[in-house]
Formats: structure tokens, sequence, C-alpha cells
């Protein structure tokens, strides 16, 4: 059992940590947090300036000062609880078992209701943001490209689209720069809407007949490329009995 002293000692010494922490929150505005905007307490006026990884920054900058204000608060809210129950004359005594909390463990943390066995302090939380379960490399189960014969419009063409828009690389960060900022995104060179290169200029009938050229500058491309190289078609020659002519010129 405590004594009358040592409780009294103990609800000063609650009393002015309690002080403190008030007084800590009030000069920093609760981290700031009070502030309409993030840009409020780093002084910028919009976004639009900024480069991604600086609002990133920004960002981890402010969700550390939630979780900091949200401790404080916390630390705040278990004093109180305290005091109340050194007024209630139950301080000392653990919430959950009714058994006596040891003296050196008040003297540690003198706001604690609960014995070391019970307190909820030490429960750790195994809840994960929903967002680790959708973007696991490369890209968790949205991934479809490694499914036979499948062209669904999946997580990895999701995340094509929007960076198409704009990301923090540069063409410095690429292999082979690319030639635009418009480009500076992964896989940038792939064809939308077609798959090979062919496709964007020949079309058929309904029934696949009637094949159709198309004249195109990507038409005119890839004609100069297979000219190039001296092949009919991007993946290699076809049979003997399919050349053309114009492929035979040593002959």
């Amino acid at each position: 059992m405590l004594t009358q002293g040592q409780l009294s000692a103990f609800k000063a010494e609650l009393l002015k940590n309690k002080q403190d922490l008030e007084s800590h929150l009030d000069g920093n505005d609760h981290f700031d947090l009070r502030s309409g905007h993030a840009h409020e307490s780093t002084g910028e006026l919009s976004s639009y300036d900024n480069h991604p990884g600086d609002e990133g920054t920004e960002l981890y900058e402010r969700e550390k000062d939630i979780a900091l204000n949200d401790h404080v608060e916390y630390q705040i809210q278990s004093i109180d609880k305290a005091i109340q129950a050194i007024e209630k004359g139950t301080y000392g005594k653990c919430e959950a078992c009714g058994r006596e909390i040891p003296y050196e463990r008040l003297q540690a943390v003198p706001e604690t209701t609960f014995c070391i066995e019970h307190t909820p302090d030490r429960t750790v939380s195994h809840n994960r943001p929903i967002e680790e379960g959708v973007l696991m490399p490369p890209f968790g189960k949205f991934n479809l490209d490694n499914k036979d014969e499948n062209v669904a419009f999946d997580a990895e063409d999701s995340w094509q689209e929007v960076s198409s828009w704009g990301t923090s690389e540069t063409p410095s960060d690429f292999m082979t720069p690319q030639d635009h900022y418009n480009d500076t995104y992964i896989a940038s060179e792939e064809n939308v809407g077609y798959v090979e290169d062919f496709e964007n200029f020949i079309g058929n009938d309904i029934t696949g007949k009637e094949i159709t050229v198309y004249p195109n500058k990507q038409h005119e491309k890839y004609e100069n490329e297979l000219d190039e190289e001296g092949i009919m078609t991007s993946f290699g020659d076809l049979p003997a009995y399919e050349h053309d002519p114009y492929v035979d010129h040593d002959k």
C-alpha cells in the first residue's frame, strides 16, 4: 500500500508532467497541426512549383507530427486518469487484475494504472495499411502479365497510365535517356491500344480478310527498319517460299 506521502508526491509529479506537456503543445501549436494546411506550417502557398520528392518529404514530416501529437495527447489523458485514480483511492492497483503495482514501476511510469503483465502499451498492432496489399511487387495479385493470353487492364497498366502524367523521374534516371520529359516514366515506349507496331497501320474486315495497309509515319518507320536489317518482319524472315523479291538483292 502506498502511503499518503507517496500518493502526494506522485500527484505533484503528475501535475507537473501534465503542465510541461501542455506547455509544450501550446508552444509548438500542437506541432503546427492547427494550421489549415501543411503549406501554412512551411510557408508555402501551394504545391504547384514543388518537386514530387519535396512533397513526399513534407508529407512524411506531417505524418510524423501527427504521431507525436497523438503521443503527447495520450500521455496527458493517462496522467488525468492516474490523478482521478489517486482521488478515488485506487491508484497503485492494476485495473485489469487488481493486484498492487510495484513501487518501482510507478516511479518509472507514474501515469500507469496497469501492472506490467496487463499494460495495453505492450500490445503491438499487426494491422497493416491496405495499400501494402495492393502494391506488393510487382503489383501483387493485380499483375496479370504472367497469365497466358491475358490482355486485361491490370495494376501495372494503371500505374503506367498515372505515371504518364508526370513522376519524379528525369531523363538521367534511365539507361537510355528519353527524348522528351513527357516520356520519363517506365515503359513509356509501349504501344497504347495495340501490341505489335504493325497493328497500328494494318487492318482487315470482320472475317479476317481484305488485309489493308494504311500508310502513316509509324508504317514508314517500320518499313525503313526492316529494310535496314534486310528482313521481312520484326521477328525475322518468313519461310523461303514466302520471300518477296525485294529482299533477294544478292541473287
